[in-house]
């Protein structure tokens, strides 16, 4: 196929565009720097990747007679494995007059999409601020600078995508456990009304309708993912049955250590309990002892870890407790244990 401009556009020949400014600034010995600069940037991120910046239906490429700063676009992949077309970032680098010698230069991210992402504000004005923020890249008169700035805000963009995937995933999974869920409670009304349907599930797998599982928001850290469950118990021969519920959800089951958990259930006044680590060394027992201090019986905690691919060391017993803690508030059993101790909360009052 072939490109068909209007009369009054003519397609741009950007190589052409970017000697003609570069002959320009050379003759400038206060420019050559920003020369020299310039040449680095293409023998590092290809010829290709640095365009003149160019306002749509005008003839202005570097800033107009009055306006001596200098603009160019950076077109930059995402570090793998994120670099495609599809994430590839757009960069308008303005250097002011007195760049390098006593200015630092500006960054602005044009891309309004990375991938299927809209760029947000905060995303947007961390760019901005490149060079003026703490967190930033330091700037030093008289030191070319645009090099660390384009990599710090590859970075950025890198983590904010990594970030936004992350919690698609999360919440999909989420969404596939709840859809699951629900299947499987409609096929176990089934079973247990006699449904003549052949089942492809062991019976075990099958939740009964007196047991209802509470699933808490998911918390991602570094693409790890955790989601506690909690459901009240009538007796510890309960505990077996809901798991292997849980183990026959195939999102669940595949999971780096899908059934994390702890229980206690009163039963003629002797109190059964007991945690399971999952692999997860140490991790039921902190679930149980959590359990424990909050005075809490007759109830079920599960805490599902998806593994991100990064060791979390310590944070992820944080993120396992919070889990499990979430879950037994969504499930309300934090509210019947305030009800029990209300009773000492009221002093007699002098």
């Amino acid at each position: 196929m072939y490109a068909v401009y209007p009369e009054d556009e003519k397609p741009r020949n950007y190589a052409k565009e970017l000697e003609d400014l570069l002959s320009n600034l050379s003759l400038d010995p206060e420019s050559e720097q920003i020369v020299s600069e310039i040449g680095v940037l293409q023998s590092i991120y290809g010829e290709d990747s640095i365009r003149i910046w160019k306002i749509s239906g005008s003839e202005s490429k570097s800033g107009g007679a009055s306006d001596k700063t200098v603009r160019y676009e950076v077109h930059l992949d995402l570090p793998p494995p994120h670099d495609s077309v599809e994430t590839q970032l757009k960069i308008l680098v303005s250097l002011p007059p007195t760049y390098p010698s006593s200015t630092p230069p500006q960054l602005q991210l044009l891309s309004r999409y990375i991938g299927s992402f809209r760029v947000d504000s905060a995303l947007f004005g961390s760019i901005l601020r490149t060079y003026i923020s703490s967190s930033g890249v330091e700037w030093l008169a008289d030191t070319i600078c645009v090099f660390d700035g384009l990599e710090n805000v590859r970075e950025l963009c890198a983590n904010w995508y990594s970030e936004r995937l992350t919690e698609e995933k999360a919440h999909d999974l989420l969404r596939e456990d709840e859809k699951e869920g629900s299947n499987e409670r409609s096929h176990s009304k089934d079973y247990h009304s006699g449904s003549d349907e052949e089942d492809t599930v062991e019976p075990q797998a099958f939740l009964p309708e007196d047991i209802n599982i509470v699933v808490a928001e998911p918390i991602v850290d570094r693409k790890s993912v955790f989601i506690g469950r909690a459901c009240k118990l009538s007796h510890p021969s309960q505990v077996p049955i809901i798991l292997s519920h849980l183990m026959s959800n195939k999102r669940i089951a595949r999971a780096a250590h899908p059934i994390i958990n702890a229980w206690r259930c009163k039963v003629n006044g002797r109190l059964h309990q007991d945690n399971d680590d999952d692999g997860e060394s140490a991790a039921g027992g902190r679930i149980a002892h959590l359990l424990q201090i909050l005075d809490l019986e007759d109830v079920l905690v599960v805490v599902t870890r998806y593994w991100g691919g990064s060791l979390l060391g310590p944070d992820r017993f944080k993120h396992i407790n919070r889990a499990a803690r979430d879950a037994l508030d969504l499930g309300g059993f934090l509210d019947a244990q305030d009800d029990r101790k209300a009773p000492s909360k009221h002093k007699k009052r002098n």
